[in-house]
């Protein structure tokens, strides 16, 4: 998620406010993920790909008509435990050390299951500011996220989530499902938002399992 919201508010507009005392302009234009979010078919040369080491990657167009921004789904084979993983995805005080552009992240409010978190993304001399409410699950091994919309964020709107499940082959093993929607507040050509989209959902499973593998 980070990396394609980062390349998003980039691509958007260097014109940012972001105003955590004031509510965001909707209460949602994207449509979020169920809960439990959903996981996707794996056709056999898919398997194929996943088993040489590889993330399979799915594009799909917004779920907004005209909206600048896309859906997808990454799926990622992790040689690490569940627990393990979980470990690096909730550990959002890491994000900065573990994923590029992530300038802070911070936990601004804990209630029941929702995690409401602070992100800063940025490079040399752009940044952008954004604030998400996660719901996380960890006993049915899922966490979705919405923008939190009591505060002002520099983009639009965002959904997203991430899946695990234990690996149907290899004992200690953890398949990992990230999917993700987001919106800017500008146009952005299309051919842009595709570009930004198949990078982001790549690289947002690469750090995962980089950081859940070294953590052994």
């Amino acid at each position: 998620m980070r990396h394609l919201i980062t390349a998003a508010l980039f691509v958007s507009a260097p014109v940012l406010g972001a105003d955590p005392g004031t509510a965001h302009d909707h209460e949602g234009v994207l449509t979020p993920y169920p809960h439990p979010p959903p996981k996707p078919t794996i056709s056999a040369e898919e398997q194929a790909q996943l088993r040489e080491g590889k993330p399979v990657l799915k594009q799909i167009r917004s779920d907004v008509s005209g909206g600048a921004g896309g859906r997808g789904v990454a799926i990622q084979d992790i040689q690490a435990t569940e627990e393990v993983v979980w470990s690096r995805i909730t550990s959002f005080e890491k994000y900065p050390e573990w994923v590029d552009n992530v300038r802070v992240c911070e936990t601004y409010s804990q209630s029941d299951d929702h995690t409401r978190t602070r992100f800063v993304v940025g490079a040399m001399l752009l940044s952008g500011e954004y604030y998400i409410d996660h719901v996380i699950n960890p006993d049915e091994h899922w966490m979705t996220w919405t923008l939190d919309y009591e505060r002002n964020s520099d983009l639009d709107d965002s959904v997203g989530y991430y899946r695990t499940e234990p690996h149907p082959d290899k004992p200690g093993w953890t398949r990992l499902y990230y999917s993700v929607d987001f919106q800017v507040k500008q146009w952005v050509p299309q051919a842009i938002q595709d570009m930004v989209a198949k990078q982001g959902l790549k690289k947002a499973t690469e750090w995962v399992k980089r950081e859940s593998e070294a953590a052994g």
